[in-house]
Parts: structure tokens; C-alpha cells; sequence
């Protein structure tokens, strides 16, 4: 056991630091020198965990989508917005979300998927599932809908970056849900929706656990 939670603590070291490479540089430039200087591991242990360069960007896109807590009840739209936020927060103080956004951006197709793919899904079901609590208008197909929130964010958090360094992301995204939601909403919901988010996105994110997405072996290092 003891072996098996070193191995975790090193992928993560290892992941944190290609992430930080990645944010600062991109997928091209990043280097796997850089990515060893900063993780302070050997080649070896870099290569037990991931054989390439590939491999560690595909690591930081799977793990996009667990940056957020999706709350197990409640309004499902709500939730939709509440996600944004938080990752919105995650943009500001995790360089792990910051660098699987920056590979997106860039077009960094792995596995010959498109790097939306979890991002879309996610959405789509927390809006197909607002369509069946009569939340969300009839004629809102959610997987459309879906892409279109995805990218607006997406248009959002760059303008934002680029302005402010992402200080001032938490109200451009609550201005974009001012502006979707009357498109999108039941009249009779939308009054107890919150452009906002329904809670302050730290403290969502507080108990979030980070999921290792590679199975360790016990040999491992």
C-alpha cells in the first residue's frame, strides 16, 4: 500500500507539473526536460506513468471536467451555471484547469478526439434533464445548446484573460448567463435562477476530490 500511494503522489506531482509547462508554454513548446525540472522526478519515473508527451496533455484534458461539483440535487440549470462559475474559479487558481483550457484552445486533437468532447456531454446532460423538470423551454435541443455554452465560455474566459488576466471573470460570466437564460428558461423558473451562481464558487469547490484517472500498480514508483 505504501508503494501504491507513492506511485499516486508521484503521477500527481508529475501531472501538476506538466500542467504548470503547459499553461506557461503550450503543447508544442512545452518540454519534457522542463515538465522533469519542475516535478523533480527522474526520467524513469516521468515514463512508468506516461510514455509520452501525449499522454500527460491526454491526463490534463480528462481531468477538465472534475475541476467541478455537480451537485447531486436540486435545479439542473441552476447547476449548469454554477459549474461555470466554478470553473471560472478553477481558470484563476488552478494551473491544471488553465493549462487543459489552453490545449483545447490550441487544438490539440488526442486520440483523434476533439478536446470539447466531456465538456459538451457534461452540459447536455444537466440540460436534458432540466427539459424534463420543465426548467428548460421545449424547443431547446440540449446538445446544441450544450455547444453553444461551451463556446461562449469559452469566447468569455479568452476576452477576459486577455483584458484582466481573469480577474474580472466571475462578472463577464454572470453577464453571459443574463443574456441566455431568457432564450433558454420556462418563465415560471427563471426568477429562482441566479446568473450569479447560487454559492460562492470556492466554497463548492472545497470538498472536490481529485480523481487519479490512470489505474496505479502496486510496483509503482
Amino acid at each position: 500500500m505504501a508503494k501504491q500511494a507513492r506511485a499516486v503522489h508521484t503521477r500527481r506531482v508529475i501531472v501538476e507539473a506538466a500542467a504548470s509547462v503547459f499553461d506557461d508554454y503550450g503543447y508544442e513548446r512545452a518540454a519534457l526536460s522542463e515538465i522533469l525540472r519542475r516535478a523533480e522526478v527522474t526520467k524513469g519515473a516521468l515514463y512508468f506513468h506516461f510514455p509520452s508527451k501525449e499522454s500527460l496533455a491526454q491526463a490534463i484534458m480528462d481531468e477538465q471536467t472534475t475541476r467541478v461539483k455537480v451537485p447531486e440535487d436540486g435545479s439542473r440549470l441552476q447547476a449548469v451555471i454554477d459549474i461555470t462559475h466554478q470553473f471560472a474559479h478553477s481558470l484563476v487558481h488552478d494551473p491544471l484547469a488553465r493549462a487543459g483550457t489552453r490545449l483545447s484552445i490550441e487544438g490539440v486533437f488526442l486520440n483523434g478526439v476533439h478536446p470539447w468532447g466531456d465538456w459538451f456531454d457534461l452540459v447536455a446532460r444537466l440540460l436534458t434533464e432540466a427539459k424534463q423538470a420543465g426548467e428548460v423551454l421545449p424547443q431547446v435541443v440540449p446538445e446544441e445548446t450544450a455547444e453553444f455554452i461551451v463556446s461562449a465560455f469559452t469566447g468569455v474566459q479568452l476576452v477576459s484573460e486577455a483584458i484582466s488576466k481573469r480577474t474580472d471573470l466571475r462578472g463577464r460570466v454572470a453577464v453571459l448567463w443574463h443574456h441566455i437564460l431568457p432564450a433558454i428558461t420556462h418563465p415560471g423558473v427563471i426568477v429562482h435562477i441566479t446568473p450569479e451562481g447560487a454559492m460562492d464558487p470556492a466554497v463548492a469547490l472545497e470538498d472536490t476530490e481529485t480523481v487519479a484517472l490512470v489505474p496505479v500498480t502496486p510496483s509503482a514508483s
